[in-house]
């Protein structure tokens, strides 16, 4: 993988860490703190699904830091996901504000973009035989 599509192991370390973190954090809120408010709303699903999409993707981008060859793209990609799609569900279940949804489908187009640029450089057959380091 060329050096410009590569992010610095660091980097990707912390990123993760900070994307695990808040999503332990924001799963603990929305099951203590917030629970009554979701339950007022109707809207604790959606706080739910954006806790698991948001921790799922966090775990992702933890498996990425052991990769020799750490693909800057779908890093980004699984942010801006992170970011769109349980950012939006967040909101949505705070306020309950519907339009919000519309927001949510970029988010997932987002992680699915990640998901692409994670296997595309396999499938193309220019990945290094063994990216994960071992």
């Amino acid at each position: 993988m060329s050096p410009s599509r590569v992010m610095n192991s660091a980097l990707a370390k912390k990123i993760a860490a900070i994307v695990g973190f808040l999503g332990v954090a924001f799963g603990a809120m929305g099951s203590h703190i917030l629970v009554f408010r979701f339950h007022a709303l109707g809207t604790a699903s959606f706080w739910q699904t954006g806790v698991l999409y948001h921790l799922v993707h966090a775990v992702a981008l933890l498996g990425l830091c052991g990769w020799k060859a750490i693909p800057r793209w779908a890093v980004w990609f699984f942010l801006a996901g992170i970011l769109l799609f349980s950012g939006s569900l967040y909101v949505l279940a705070l306020t309950n504000i519907r339009w919000l949804g519309a927001i949510t489908p970029l988010g997932g187009l987002s992680f699915l973009a990640g998901w692409i640029a994670l296997g595309l450089p396999f499938v193309r057959g220019s990945a290094e035989q063994d990216s994960r380091g071992s």
